[in-house]
């Protein structure tokens, strides 16, 4: 498979973006996704493609963009679609369903059919789940930052909290993640980047 390179995924995300705004806001998230998922696979061999992985991180949040109106605000109500708007742009740009996939499949811990017609989401009923290593990875990843305002790295003990409203199902996927991936050291990136750790 041929993966694209950090540049032509920023370019990509440029040629997206409504504004500049938002392409820092998007673009900076998704490099801290991929930099806690460097730290993870860095202490453990979990048999991921590293390269595979820099390119989910990269490209997961790409459809957010298509949530901004002209009033240059995200539609907060339709969020949720973003993973499926960004599989949608990965398609338009010709990149292999195993790209596609790291948009529409990272949203939560994961959304089943049954999530969607029960809670009623503005998605076609279907799988949204994180199948393979990689893209169990990327979706896990994701979980410790925010793109709030301001933008706040959120620890595995605040994000288990958060996520038990969903269900005591979607404690458990996250819990299984936790055992599966560890838990990421979430300080540095936080003084890096100067955000707030919850």
């Amino acid at each position: 498979m041929d993966i694209p390179s950090f540049d032509e995924i920023r370019a990509m995300h440029r040629k997206y973006s409504p504004h500049a705004e938002a392409f820092e806001l998007v673009f900076t998230h998704c490099e801290i996704v991929w930099k806690v998922a460097e730290q993870l696979i860095s202490v453990s061999d979990w048999g991921v493609d590293p390269d595979l992985v820099r390119a989910g991180c990269l490209l997961h949040d790409i459809g957010v963009y298509r949530l901004y109106g002209s009033e240059g605000r995200i539609d907060v109500r339709n969020y949720v679609r973003h993973g499926l708007l960004g599989h949608e742009i990965l398609e338009s740009e010709c990149l292999p369903e195993e790209l596609c996939r790291f948009c529409s499949c990272h949203t939560g811990v994961g959304l089943s059919k049954e999530d969607v017609l029960t809670q009623g989401l503005p998605l076609p009923p279907a799988d949204y789940i994180a199948v393979t290593p990689e893209e169990r990875l990327v979706m896990y990843a994701d979980k410790f930052h925010s793109k709030t305002t301001p933008p706040k790295f959120v620890s595995p003990d605040t994000y288990a909290t958060y996520v038990r409203r969903f269900g005591e199902n979607k404690v458990e996927t996250f819990a299984e993640l936790r055992a599966q991936f560890g838990d990421p050291e979430l300080g540095s990136l936080a003084t890096s980047y100067g955000h707030h750790l919850t």
